[in-house]
């Protein structure tokens, strides 16, 4: 690696509940750099999530839904002697969060025929139930790693 890494930026937590994952997984939701709408489709998700499912509090209901998709082993491809692994390796924390958010709004992207902010809201509570597509997700990755044991020992290879 050449030069220096470069400096984590700190995220400002977002304005209405005071939350550094809310304002991460909201910039994570923006698209052509439009905050404001990220800012109102997560919001309108929330206050859905809040009013449908009589929740008193629809943070913990998000971070619930994100805690319960958050991989906690994902396998890497490794090349070792000419022929290709796929070795399990335990994620860490900054690459749970990102995979769990990508993977919920993966879901609800895939969903057809709403807007964004009710198929965002069925997807984080069907998390926080764990149940949906973005929890098949996750168990399937668990699943490769589970199939993939064997390979364990090249681990300490990998990167």
């Amino acid at each position: 690696m050449r030069g220096k890494s470069p400096k984590k930026r700190v995220i400002l937590p977002d304005p209405k509940f005071g939350s550094t994952n809310l304002a991460k997984f909201i910039n994570y939701v923006m698209e052509r750099g439009k905050k404001t709408v990220a800012q109102s489709i997560v919001y309108k998700a929330l206050d859905i999530i809040k009013i449908q499912n009589k929740v008193a509090d629809a943070v913990k209901t998000f971070d619930e839904a994100l805690r319960n998709v958050m991989p906690q082993v994902e396998v890497r491809s490794r090349r070792v002697g000419g022929a290709n692994y796929q070795v399990p390796l335990p994620v860490r924390g900054e690459r749970q969060f990102s995979l769990a958010s990508r993977w919920i709004i993966g879901a609800a992207r895939a969903k057809k025929g709403l807007p964004m902010h009710k198929k965002l809201a069925t997807v984080l509570f069907e998390a926080s139930q764990n149940l949906g597509d973005a929890i098949k997700k996750r168990d399937e990755v668990h699943r490769m790693a589970e199939a993939n044991k064997a390979f364990a020992h090249f681990a300490r290879f990998a990167k």
